[in-house]
Order: C-alpha cells, then sequence, then structure tokens
C-alpha cells in the first residue's frame, strides 16, 4: 500500500510554480513513507492525566462527611483481629475491585463507538448536565441523595460472616454508604472519562478507588497516625459545599457543548464565563462566612486554610474577568467554549490575492460560514471539495484540519500552538486551510446523503460525513488530525499529524519540502 502510495503522490510534476502567490511546494519522493494509521500518540499522556484527576478526586472524596469519619471505626476494627494487617489489604484491595468492576462495567455498555456519540450527542451531555446539577444541588445541603436502606442493610448484615466474604461486604457496604457524598465525584469521572479514550472509566475508577483505599490500608498497618487526623467537624460540610459549586460549574461544560454542536447560541463564551465568575466568585464569599448554607455552623472565625483557599477562588475569578472582553485565557483552553463564539469575533474570510474576498471560487459565499468561524482571523473553508477547488486555483496545498465542537484537544491546540507567529504565518501563507468538523449535527439535504464504504451507514449529518471522509481517505478517527493534501493528486504530503502541543515539531510537520 505505501508504494501505490508513493507512486501516486509522484505523479505531478515536483517543479510547480505558483500562480501568482508565492507559495510553491512539491511533493514526497519515492524515498518517503507516508503512513496514513490512525495516529494515538496522545491517548497515553491523557490516560495518565485523567488517572491522576481521578486520584485527586478519590482523596477529595475521603473529605466528605459521608467517608471522613468512617475512617478510625473501620481501622479499629481490622487492629481487634489476630490477622488485622491482611484483612485490612484485602479490604482496599476489595475496595479497588468493585470500583474497577463498576469502570469496566461502563466502558462495556459504552463499546467502542459510544465516545464520539457521548462527547457530542445533545441527550448524553444533557443528561450529565442534569446529573451534575442535581449533585450539585445536594451537595449545596438543597436535598440528599441516599440509596434504599434496604439494600445498605442486607449489604451490612453480609459484612458480619467471617473470613473473605465479610470483609467483601464491609468494602461493598462502605461505597454503598458513602454514596451520598462519592456518587457526585464518580459520576463526574465517569462522565468525563465516557468522552475520551475507551478503557477512561476502568483507568479513572482505578485511579479514585485506590486514593480511596490507601488510607484505610495504611491506618489499619499504622494505627497509631490516627492520632494525627484532624477532628471530624463543621470542615467537612464546607469540603462538600465547595464541591457542590464546583459540580454546577462542570456542568456547564456539557451544556456548552450541546450548544455548540446545535448551534442554539446560548451558552456563547461570554456568557460561560460569566456563569463561571459567579460560582467561583460565591466560593470566595462562602468561604470568608459572607454566605451560609443549610447544614452550616456558625463561623466563629475564619481559618487559614479557608483563607488560602478563598484568595485561589479570587485569584481565578480575576483571571476570568479579561475573558469577558476577549482575552484568550489559555490555561482553560477546551474548557470554554472557543473564542469564535465571542459575540465581537470577526467574519471569516479567504485569502485570494486581494486577501480579504468575502466568496468562494464559485462567487458565493464560503459554504457553511454561517455555522463555523476559523480561530485567529484565518481565512479558509469548511467543505472539502470547495476548498479543493481553490487550492488548486491558487496551486497550495491544503491543510485539513479535522476538528470537533466537543475537542478540547483540539482547541488546546488552536489557542496554545496555531497562536504562536510560526505557526499562523505558515497556515496564512503556505496553506490553504480546511476545517472539517466531525462532531456536527446539521442534517444536510437528502439529495446529498450517502452511504458509506465504511460501515455501510447512511451518513446525512455534516459531522457524519466529515468523519466518515477522515476514516475512510485518511484511515484516522481522532480530533484533532491534520492533513497535508496536495490538492492536484488529493494525496497527503506527510504523515498526518495528532495532538502535539510542542510548536518546534508541529512547525516541522508544516514545513513541506519545495
Amino acid at each position: 500500500k505505501k508504494e501505490n502510495l508513493n507512486d501516486s503522490l509522484t505523479k505531478t510534476n515536483n517543479n510547480v510554480e505558483a500562480t501568482g502567490l508565492d507559495s510553491t511546494f512539491k511533493n514526497p519522493t519515492k524515498n518517503e513513507i507516508i503512513d496514513t494509521k490512525p495516529i494515538e500518540k496522545e491517548a497515553e499522556p491523557s490516560l495518565w492525566a485523567f488517572f491522576i484527576q481521578a486520584f485527586l478526586g478519590g482523596l477529595i472524596a475521603l473529605l466528605t462527611p459521608c467517608v471522613y469519619p468512617i475512617i478510625p471505626m473501620t481501622v479499629s476494627f481490622f487492629t481487634k483481629q489476630k490477622r488485622g494487617i491482611s484483612l485490612a489489604l484485602l479490604y482496599g484491595l476489595f475496595i479497588v475491585f468493585i470500583y474497577v468492576i463498576f469502570g469496566t462495567l461502563i466502558a462495556f455498555l459504552f463499546g467502542q463507538t459510544a465516545p464520539n456519540f457521548i462527547s457530542t450527542h445533545w441527550l448524553p451531555n444533557l443528561l450529565f448536565f442534569i446529573a451534575f446539577v442535581v449533585f450539585g444541588l445536594s451537595f449545596l445541603g438543597l436535598f440528599e441523595i441516599v440509596l434504599p436502606s434496604s439494600l445498605v442493610n442486607k449489604m451490612d448484615a453480609q459484612a458480619d460472616r467471617r473470613g473473605l466474604i465479610g470483609v467483601f461486604f464491609m468494602a461493598f457496604t462502605l461505597v454503598l454508604v458513602s454514596f451520598s457524598c462519592t456518587g457526585p465525584i464518580v459520576g463526574t469521572i465517569l462522565g468525563l472519562g465516557a468522552q475520551g479514550n475507551i478503557i477512561k472509566p476502568v483507568v479513572g475508577m482505578l485511579g479514585f478507588s485506590l486514593a480511596f483505599a490507601i488510607p484505610f490500608t495504611l491506618f489499619a498497618i499504622f494505627p497509631s497516625w490516627l492520632q494525627s487526623m484532624p477532628k471530624s467537624g463543621s470542615w467537612l460540610n464546607s469540603v462538600k459545599v465547595v464541591l457542590g459549586f464546583l459540580e454546577l460549574a462542570l456542568a456547564l461544560k456539557f451544556l456548552s457543548v450541546v450548544d455548540q454542536v446545535y448551534h442554539w447560541r446560548i451558552l456563547d463564551r461570554e456568557v460561560f464565563i460569566a456563569l463561571w465568575i459567579g460560582i467561583f466568585g460565591m466560593i470566595a464569599l462562602y468561604l470568608i462566612g459572607k454566605i451560609t448554607m443549610p447544614h452550616d455552623s456558625k463561623i466563629e472565625k475564619i481559618s487559614v486554610w479557608r483563607s488560602v483557599f478563598a484568595i485561589f477562588a479570587i485569584a481565578f475569578v480575576v483571571y476570568l474577568l479579561p475573558g469577558m472582553w476577549g482575552a484568550p485565557l489559555k490555561g482553560l483552553s477546551g474548557w470554554l467554549p472557543p473564542l469564535t463564539t465571542f459575540d465581537n469575533f470577526g467574519g471569516n474570510n479567504i485569502d485570494s490575492g486581494t486577501n480579504k474576498a468575502t466568496t468562494s471560487p464559485n462567487g458565493n459565499a464560503v459554504k457553511y460560514s454561517d455555522k463555523f468561524k476559523l480561530p485567529h482571523n484565518l481565512n479558509g473553508f469548511f467543505d472539502y471539495q470547495e476548498a479543493l477547488v481553490y487550492a488548486k486555483k491558487v496551486n497550495k496545498p491544503l491543510f485539513l484540519d479535522f476538528t470537533g465542537h466537543g475537542c478540547v484537544n483540539c482547541r488546546k491546540m488552536e489557542e496554545n500552538v496555531w497562536i504562536e507567529p510560526t505557526i499562523i504565518n505558515k497556515l496564512k501563507n503556505d496553506y490553504v486551510v480546511v476545517a472539517l468538523y466531525v462532531d456536527d449535527k446539521t442534517e444536510l439535504p437528502e439529495n446529498e446523503w450517502f452511504t458509506s464504504k465504511d460501515d455501510g451507514g447512511i451518513k446525512k449529518t455534516i459531522g457524519a460525513q466529515n468523519l466518515d471522509f477522515e476514516i475512510t481517505k485518511f484511515k484516522g478517527n481522532a480530533q484533532p488530525f491534520y492533513c497535508l493534501v496536495d490538492p492536484n493528486t488529493e494525496q497527503l504530503l506527510k504523515a498526518p499529524n495528532a495532538y502535539e502541543i510542542d510548536v518546534k515539531k508541529f512547525a516541522s510537520f508544516l514545513t513541506v519540502s519545495k
């Protein structure tokens, strides 16, 4: 396959001259190997990062009112047993086992095609939004989420049995009893995990459960450490309330994805930022005692830790404020709606000699320019065939950007890599940029539908057709996924690239032989 591809790539003249523009390019030589297999080099670091996030989530869960007071009681049970240390180790392993099995079940139910569906379809994202709002309001004290007492009592009764079975049901009982506090955190991890690599839910539950189980095991082995633990008190409820606010902030992320995919435009960038400013402002006011929640005790004095976290909340609000006037806020790339949804964002133009033409080669407005915008005032297209005609006219290679509304890494690339002068200048001057959204749900007229050669399905939407094009033509399904294409042969000039946060490496990728 590689030999055939290289032969086809050399069919065009290697000495093509630009037609009135400065850009010229050559095709790869026969010695160059073009590999079109799917690129997934971003998967490993993202899994590690997600594992760490889930681990931190487990540590936070330990500080909730449902879990923290249980630690001394559970540890005291094991210290009174003859095989206390070995039983405590089993107890910790069973906690990990229960959560990992749950994560595995979620991954199995989602299947291989579910991440794209979950990350972009309105139904799962709205369900996540509603669930996180419910979790957040529960943490704020509006109501309490509890499992049926009959189920908890049955598990507790089984825990009285001796041996391995008894220890297993003790772990199971802990999971059930702590659900009202850990449920929202577990739900958050699973919700985020469901949108990525198929094993992310498993990795997430492994990280969470390890952090959750390790303290029980360590305190059982070293019971004297219990004396250094802070006593339970009102601070536990404060942790729960802050988590409630964070759940509400995270809920907006899911609503934002639906808003972008379906072009509702009810949660544009400045609206999203304003809501986050309000939420984190409330956190700061709560921590300094200016507002209270139903289960709070009266604050006699503000502790050092409350002051420290209040300062962080206020600092974050100050960081967000410039975003209301269009500041890029690179640190939140991918979490906020893209800059193109900002109300004052400029229109889309095409570079065509006059540099600011607003029409495509056929004289009409650029196709889909009413739905999509390129970042950083780049000129470009959103339809491959239209871009191909223009690229042939100006004799520039195509820069294909397979992207998505719900793609966090796409926004990170745009706001951290594309914005660099060496990159943006290459995109503006050396390429015809075409952004192909793979998750857009805009349904096309029936005469534009087609049946996929890959899966046999009928592709009715812009996103479905772009994703099918990525899979069938370039053997990739990642986002972002970047391809440099010769407009004359429609073949790759280089192996595709994906998530590459290193500016120098991405600049090297954009450098084509002349």
